[in-house]
């Protein structure tokens, strides 16, 4: 299937490392030229010469914090000027989940909680009104918000909340933007298997006093499909989502966890 993305421009947030990289990579294999935006300038510059290197496409990195209004704008108004215009966003950019146990609820803070939604919410709240005059010149585009399946259980109190967010960040904006051509999804990755993923493995068997092999099956059996997902895997369907094919799918927030047993959302 032609996704008829060959030539479009997309911004990815996040895209240094884990899915945010795994979704610039998969981007690029379908002929979008990508820019990286990411904290740590020196990983976003080697994210875009590893991709760009492997793909052949148009890859920049950028440096910018989420958090922060003013380098954010400065980011996408050279985005735009450096490529020409703007299609897609990738909203990836966000304190790392699932890496750690979260803080038990006596012992969450005011700056624990501010901090994660002011990067992940309002950080993708910033992006999405910096790229948004963008995309409504193109009089298209594609907005797709990364956040998580901690919005559909409990055991992670901030995580939880931020994640809840982003699906109602994503359906507000759906129905806001949809007469200016621009699709808004979400997408709920579960556990994920990136860079991080052998260090999280290693360090969560060593506290149960199992083998690593013993713990990542425990944490596979969580879900239908038996497996850790890939980061690539969720790449796929971000992939989709951001093509022109994905018309029919507007406002809502799409699992990517491998199924989760038991629950149905309707």
């Amino acid at each position: 299937m032609d996704l008829k993305l060959t030539g479009k421009v997309a911004v990815v947030t996040g895209g240094s490392r884990g899915i945010g990289k795994a979704i610039a990579h998969a981007l690029a294999h379908e002929g979008v030229n990508v820019a990286l935006i990411a904290r740590d300038g020196v990983a976003g510059q080697q994210a875009a010469h590893e991709i760009a290197a492997a793909t052949g496409r148009e890859i920049r990195a950028y440096q910018a914090d989420t958090s922060l209004n003013d380098t954010i704008e400065a980011a996408v108004g050279q985005i735009a000027r450096d490529f020409g215009g703007i299609d897609i966003l990738v909203n990836c950019a966000a304190q790392a989940g699932g890496q750690r146990p979260p803080p038990a609820f006596p012992d969450i803070t005011e700056e624990d909680f501010h901090a994660d939604m002011n990067v992940k919410v309002m950080g993708y709240l910033r992006c999405a009104q910096a790229v948004f005059p963008h995309l409504k010149q193109r009089g298209w585009g594609r907005i797709i918000n990364i956040s998580g399946l901690a919005a559909r259980q409990t055991g992670a109190i901030i995580g939880s909340i931020r994640n809840v967010g982003v699906a109602a960040l994503t359906k507000n904006l759906a129905d806001q933007l949809g007469r200016y051509g621009i699709n808004v999804t979400c997408v709920h990755p579960g556990l994920t298997r990136t860079e991080k993923t052998r260090e999280v493995v290693e360090r969560q068997a060593n506290i149960a006093g199992i083998t690593s092999d013993e713990m990542e099956k425990r944490l596979a059996s969580r879900n239908i499909v038996g497996r850790v997902i890939d980061a690539s895997e969720v790449a796929d369907l971000v992939v989709f989502l951001a093509s022109p094919r994905s018309i029919a799918v507007n406002g809502d927030a799409i699992a990517a966890g491998g199924g989760t047993p038991g629950p149905i959302h309707y």
